[in-house]
């Protein structure tokens, strides 16, 4: 999210069927306003929302919160983890480009992190399953290094993750 006026907010969103892409919420940092306490990190929620004709930042209409994760907040390293598969993820994909695999992989890599906690072997999988899914694998490369290969780099806090999860 980051402030776009007094009282509205740019929400980026990974969606099942319109991929990435980026909300007005018109009001959405009033306290008594139509988003108040519908929007934050992680949340999985049902939207409604108009397409712009004339860029990338649409109109968010409605929001119905199905799931606020709240363990992922509750951790540091719980959330450090889940911004990194975020970051991985919007690295990797073009605005507006349907990614269901892709949204199926987060969905499954932020309920593991609520359920068992940020740790070396979930972010791994987590690398090895999108490389897989992205067609970037190579059996002698792990995959934090075919993603590297293949879109030029990886988010600067993999690192810090990764020596956060081996302490």
């Amino acid at each position: 999210m980051t402030k776009l006026t007094e009282s509205s907010l740019i929400v980026h969103w990974c969606t099942r069927d319109e991929g990435l892409i980026k909300t007005v919420a018109k009001g959405g940092r009033r306290a008594k306003g139509p988003f108040a306490g519908k929007l934050d990190l992680f949340f999985e929620a049902e939207l409604s929302w108009v397409r712009s004709r004339k860029s990338e930042l649409h109109t968010l209409r409605e929001v119905a919160v199905g799931n606020y994760r709240e363990n992922l907040r509750k951790s540091y390293l719980n959330t450090l983890v889940a911004s990194y598969f975020v970051e991985l993820i919007a690295h990797v994909v073009e605005p507006d480009h349907p990614i269901p695999e892709l949204y199926d992989l987060l969905q499954r890599g932020l309920g593991y992190l609520g359920k068992h906690g940020a740790d070396k072997r979930g972010i791994l999988h987590f690398e090895d399953e999108m490389a897989r899914l992205l067609g970037v694998a190579h059996e002698r490369t792990g995959a934090a290094m075919a993603l590297e290969r293949a879109f030029g780099s990886v988010p600067r806090n993999r690192a810090v993750c990764m020596d956060a999860v081996t302490r």
